[in-house]
């Protein structure tokens, strides 16, 4: 999974890119892994990897792992190449999600690039530059496909229907990931690769004051825009997470709770990323390794397993299933076998989160 950060200069968005990629390495043991200097890959915290490493004492521990990219160089006229703009436009194709953190703070000693506070502006800002770059790449897309359809082709006329209606859409002011499609049109829509059609985490970076308590006013306006998308939103303190990210695990949650926080930004990120983009993690669990797989919600047992290797989805057999609170109720694969918890399930089981797999195949 790769999540792009952004946001305009002077909001947080590389302190918290910073903090939470040393944090998520410093949790959960995965070295922290410097692919480019904006570029980071961090393990998911999954309290669940850790009890099953204390039943099995495994020799390798592997968490799942995300990759943030923290995707710099937007202006205004972003869409136009100005600044790097080009850059930062090709960096977030690449992602599956974009986390845009938004500045929701008064601070006369941080300077504003537009000279003052106000989220929805600010959002707005990068909304529109990423909206006027898809209409450039729709329009591109209708006058080729126009050229081609003269032809009579029934199929490059529906497509093209498509199209004018979602420049329509944007030409409104909306992002991609807001517009009705059926199913087929879904499909034809992802082809596009368009910018607003990917999914956002809304981000509202407070002050150690606002963290905990009711939500300012900036806050509000915030949740108000991602509740109009349908998209997530979360709060964070990026000064407090650099903070945190200095700590050891024990004296982190110790901080946390003092300042009347339960879970650490890149705790909060993870789950909204997964509800996001509707993924889940199962577990596979032995002497030599202990590790969790992400997959989509939805998935089949022989699809989860090909995670493992082709192989186990091309020749499987059965998975032997069994959902980790029956396994940390009962102590151990071998308990939970003997009272029959342990459920063989064939090629149309539909995966759970936390399932505790064994996968067996032939090829």
């Amino acid at each position: 999974m790769k999540l792009g950060v952004i946001g305009l200069p002077n909001v947080g968005k590389s302190t918290l890119f910073n903090a939470i990629t040393r944090a998520g390495a410093q949790a959960a043991n995965y070295p922290f892994c410097t692919i480019e200097p904006n570029v980071g890959v961090v393990s998911v915290p999954d309290r669940r990897l850790d009890v099953l490493a204390e039943m099995h004492h495994p020799e390798k521990y592997t968490p799942a792992v995300i990759e943030f990219v923290d995707i710099a160089g937007l202006v205004r006229g972003a869409s136009r190449g100005e600044g790097l703009g080009n850059k930062f436009l090709s960096h977030i194709r690449e992602v599956d999600a974009v986390v845009h953190v938004v500045r929701c703070f008064d601070d006369d000693n941080v300077v504003h690039v537009d000279g003052s506070v106000d989220p929805s502006r600010d959002a707005e800002t990068i909304n529109l530059e990423l909206i006027f770059a898809d209409m450039e790449t729709v329009e591109k897309r209708i006058d080729r496909q126009q050229k081609m359809a003269k032809s009579g082709d029934k199929k490059l006329l529906v497509e093209i229907d498509l199209l004018k209606r979602i420049y329509a859409h944007l030409e409104s002011g909306k992002p991609v990931r807001t517009f009705e499609a059926d199913k087929d049109e879904q499909e034809a829509i992802r082809n596009l690769f368009l910018l607003t059609s990917k999914p956002v985490i809304y981000v509202a970076n407070v002050s150690e004051d606002d963290l905990s308590g009711e939500p300012n006013d900036y806050v509000k306006a915030l949740y108000a825009i991602a509740k109009s998308e349908g998209a997530e939103a979360m709060t964070v303190c990026a000064k407090l997470e650099e903070e945190v990210a200095e700590l050891d695990p024990e004296e982190k949650q110790a901080f946390l709770e003092e300042m009347g926080v339960h879970e650490s930004g890149l705790d909060q990120l993870v789950k909204a990323c997964y509800r996001l983009l509707g993924l889940i993690s199962f577990l596979t669990a032995g002497p030599k390794e202990v590790r969790a797989w992400t997959i989509t919600k939805g998935t089949k047992a022989p699809q989860a397993a090909g995670k493992i290797h082709s192989d186990f989805e091309r020749g499987f057999i059965r998975a032997a299933v069994v959902p980790y609170e029956t396994l940390v109720e009962n102590g151990s694969i071998a308990a939970c076998k003997e009272k029959g918890l342990v459920r063989s399930e064939g090629k149309e089981y539909v995966m759970q989160d936390g399932d505790v797999v064994e996968f067996f195949f032939n090829v």
